[in-house]
């Protein structure tokens, strides 16, 4: 058996915001969009204290790995839908761990 979680992060940028509050506002309703339409762990990362970016990261935890990588497309392309930001960079990466080497299963 196996365990897979699911990492999609995204660099936005957002040249024509003028104050950290303004980019706040366009930040924290998208992460809450996502996070109601799709099951994902939704974080803002890194660039918080800059005006124009930031980084946020998607995370998603299931036994199959086909279903965490079509969660994760589906909320990417949502995220790249949306017009008040350009995604200038994404990466998504699935990876596998078997659950009998990181916890021992109870003897048959």
């Amino acid at each position: 058996m196996k365990a897979y979680i699911g990492l999609y992060t995204a660099r936005l940028e957002m040249p024509w915001v003028r104050s950290l509050k303004e980019k706040r506002s366009l930040i924290k309703p998208i992460l809450e969009q996502i996070r109601a339409r799709f099951p994902v762990s939704a974080a803002r990362l890194a660039g918080q204290e800059t005006w124009d970016w930031e980084i946020i990261g998607l995370s998603v935890l299931s036994a199959d790995g086909h279903w965490v990588e079509e969660v994760l497309q589906a909320a990417a392309r949502f995220l790249n839908e949306q017009g008040s930001f350009r995604v200038a960079e994404e990466s998504l990466t699935v990876d596998g761990y078997s659950l009998e080497e990181l916890i021992p299963f109870p003897p048959s």
